[in-house]
């Protein structure tokens, strides 16, 4: 058997727009994640957060970047559940501000130690700026 030939005829399927931008919101969330649980291995972090000599010192900075960081997996729902105009609205809104928060930490993290964290910062930009490519070229209806 022509293992090519298979190959070849394998069937595609149409990924709806909806499902694209929550996988690549799921994604930026991941790397979110990840990189707030390397930077646990930057030496003097731990002792930083036990001491709370850290960036996140009071409750008001906590619960900003808890609310900050709830947008991108709020998005995973919202770009499943809202309906299109509004769903293409906020993919576009939100996926420009990461992508700019994202740039904005890459520059302000070029260190050895959080290099790390310029490239998962230059992923979920691209990642991000892929949602609003996406969003913006929503489909139209026939």
């Amino acid at each position: 058997m022509d293992t090519n030939q298979n190959t070849r005829n394998l069937k595609d399927f149409e990924v709806n727009i909806r499902i694209k931008l929550a996988f690549l919101w799921t994604a930026v969330t991941l790397c979110y994640l990840y990189g707030d649980y390397f930077e646990l291995y930057i030496p003097g972090k731990t002792a930083g957060l036990a001491s709370g000599d850290n960036l996140l010192n009071s409750p008001m900075k906590l619960l900003s970047a808890a609310v900050l960081l709830a947008l991108p997996p709020l998005m995973i729902l919202l770009s499943i559940f809202l309906k299109p105009k509004i769903n293409r609205f906020l993919n576009i809104l939100f996926g420009i501000f990461f992508t700019l928060i994202m740039l904005l930490i890459a520059t302000s993290s070029l260190t050895a130690w959080k290099s790390f964290y310029v490239f998962l910062a230059l992923f979920e930009s691209i990642v991000t700026t892929i949602i609003v490519i996406l969003a913006w070229k929503w489909p139209k209806a026939n």
